[in-house]
């Protein structure tokens, strides 16, 4: 059976930013593994990321962040276009989804882009050549979006906790929760967790 690997995430999250990095080198190390990228819409305008969190994932991983998200960082954040967009993809286009969450995090985390606004997304949109349809750009999770939630919440059941972001291996009748935060400062070290599991 071909592995699986299930990554829940929030497109607003530090932590999930430093964490797609992994899904990367996997998605590299293994092309024929079916992943799987669940945006769990945690941001939703009532909260923000925050100085402190934002300086604790830079010290724990490789990732960067912008002069211009720095600037925000304490401000509301709000993914919840973001998770209607990936949600499309997932059943749309889903060869297009890591490349794209990989872009849009660029862009957030980098440039200081809040996705806020269709107008926010239209880069992208032509960058990948997507068409999404203009439900997507409302500030309320669309049916597919909810249908993803409720995925997760089924995972999260099995996997006995609602922490985010998530990696979850599965193979045959095997499934392993993987130790993300170990890797976040050396990502290509995550190939041989991976290994172990597949093994």
């Amino acid at each position: 059976m071909t592995p699986e690997l299930f990554f829940i995430y929030d497109s607003h999250c530090p932590w999930s930013y430093a964490s797609t990095a992994l899904v990367n080198e996997i998605e590299k190390s293994y092309p024929e593994m079916t992943i799987h990228l669940w945006h769990c819409a945690h941001y939703n305008g009532s909260d923000s990321v925050g100085h402190e969190k934002m300086e604790r994932v830079a010290k724990e991983s490789t990732v960067k962040f912008g002069q211009q998200y720095k600037r925000f960082v304490d401000s509301p954040k709000n993914s919840i276009m973001t998770a209607n967009l990936m949600a499309w993809l997932q059943n749309k286009q889903p060869e297009k989804e890591l490349g794209v969450l990989n872009a849009l995090q660029k862009a957030h985390f980098i440039e200081g882009n809040p996705f806020g606004c269709k107008h926010d997304f239209m880069d992208i949109i032509e960058q990948f050549k997507l068409s999404p349809p203009n439900k997507i750009f409302k500030d309320e999770l669309t049916n597919e979006s909810e249908y993803t939630l409720s995925d997760i919440s089924e995972v999260q059941e099995f996997m006995k906790t609602t922490d985010f972001p998530a990696l979850l291996l599965t193979v045959d009748d095997k499934a392993v929760l993987l130790n993300h935060s170990r890797y976040l400062s050396k990502p290509k070290a995550m190939i041989e967790a991976v290994k172990q599991v597949l093994a």
